[in-house]
């Protein structure tokens, strides 16, 4: 199962929600208590965060999950 979850890519809308709020990758690390790599890593792909990460950015952005990040269609074959 963890295979799984480490080879699904996740798309997602972070640089664009940041620029409709004119937030920096800082300001957005700041608000969610992370580091602002941690934010550059989502927004590259190169991390996938955790439900509770993916709520608050949710909440920063006053959307939905699904709205911000979204699975490759490929993954879901596997």
């Amino acid at each position: 199962m963890l295979n799984l979850i480490k080879d699904c890519v996740v798309k997602n809308t972070l640089k664009v929600e940041r620029a409709k709020k004119n937030l920096t990758q800082a300001d957005l690390a700041k608000l969610i208590m992370v580091s602002r790599q941690t934010i550059h890593a989502i927004e590259s792909g190169k991390y996938v965060p955790s439900t509770v990460l993916a709520l608050k950015i949710a909440h920063i952005f006053e959307t939905t999950i699904e709205e911000v990040f979204e699975l490759e269609e490929s993954d879901w074959s596997k």
